[in-house]
């Protein structure tokens, strides 16, 4: 991983924390215990503090940057490839593969944005509201098999940190 302090900041990991080896991470960044951040995620905070939660995921090819401060909250799954300029996620929400996020965004808790989509500047969603297409509308709330689909995913990745843990890092 590479870890960059910028204007005497320096971001902070929990030890509990996984951060690949192919991670870049520079700023005021804080990272809670056992979150993971995936290799080719790229977390840039030069312009406010970005808080990522206990127990969330930022998976490979994200990109998180905010120009005030940031907050992602616990067992938050960030897909693959997401660009992520987000205010506030809240708890237990579930970014898809491939979504945009754009400057001011807030999620409530347990939000579910569908892969691919695109939410424009300042949106502002409830707690629990299905998110897709672009730009990113409401499309009521989320169902019971949503509410499996965002649990699997944080608890899958909580799981997987000591098993990465365990193999090491290549030399």
């Amino acid at each position: 991983m590479t870890l960059k302090s910028l204007g005497g900041k320096s971001p902070v990991i929990d030890p509990e924390a996984f951060v690949s080896e192919a991670a870049y991470i520079i700023g005021d960044v804080v990272i809670g215990p056992r979150s993971s951040v995936w290799p080719g995620t790229v977390i840039r905070a030069d312009s406010g503090r970005i808080t990522i939660g206990a127990g969330s995921n930022i998976q490979d090819n994200s990109v998180l940057h905010a120009d005030a401060d940031a907050f992602i909250g616990d067992g938050v799954t960030i897909g693959h490839g997401v660009v992520c300029h987000a205010r506030d996620i809240g708890n237990g929400s579930l970014i898809g593969n491939g979504a945009v996020l754009n400057d001011g965004v807030q999620l409530g808790e347990e939000c579910l944005v569908a892969a691919g989509s695109t939410i424009t500047e300042n949106q502002i969603f409830p707690p629990r509201s299905l998110i897709r297409g672009t730009p990113g509308k409401a499309l009521g709330e989320i169902k019971e098999r949503h509410e499996e689909l965002q649990r699997r995913a944080a608890e899958s990745y909580v799981r997987r940190i000591e098993r990465y843990r365990a193999e090491g890092t290549f030399e």
